[in-house]
């Protein structure tokens, strides 16, 4: 497949404002290490595997929140539009705008894409604040369980009604 087949020399992906949020990314993990380093901060030679559950718990339901919540959705609507309701409190929302914008309405609205930035973050807070980090974690986690209690209470009742 050349590049004229897979579009990309159509304007059909902001690659431009792709490139800036991966070097924004790369910066900022840069950076942390940098400052990191500089300060002394040790870091944890391995990460246990309860605090990796936590955080990719805390990261699954963060992400969620961010881009599909339908509370959250006034820090998605400068770069996106509504397209349809979703499952229980969930939206889909598309991208709008210019390189720039369409590039940050794609990254909010993607739950995969949001997954590797919240869980940079939250990494980052656990390697400076792991206490701290495991209380946040923790807090989303139990979210994260309520949900699918919540789900599993729901499929039950209509199971029982029909």
């Amino acid at each position: 497949m050349t590049v004229q087949e897979s579009g990309y020399d159509q304007g059909e992906e902001p690659l431009k404002g792709y490139a800036a949020l991966a070097g924004t990314f790369a910066t900022g993990i840069a950076l942390f290490a940098v400052v990191a380093r500089r300060r002394g901060l040790q870091l944890p030679d391995r990460i246990p595997p309860w605090d990796l559950a936590l955080l990719g718990t805390a990261t699954f339901k963060a992400s969620r929140l961010l881009s599909k919540d339908k509370v959250t959705s006034f820090l998605r609507a400068p770069f996106t539009r509504r397209a349809e309701d979703g499952a229980g409190n969930e939206v889909n929302d598309t991208a709008r705008g210019g390189e720039a914008r369409r590039a940050v309405g794609d990254l909010v609205t993607c739950p995969f894409c949001t997954s590797a930035w919240l869980g940079g973050a939250l990494t980052v807070t656990y390697a400076c604040a792991p206490r701290a980090a495991r209380l946040l974690c923790t807090g989303l986690s139990a979210v994260t369980v309520a949900d699918w209690l919540q789900y599993a209470w729901t499929r039950t009742q209509q199971s029982v009604e029909d």
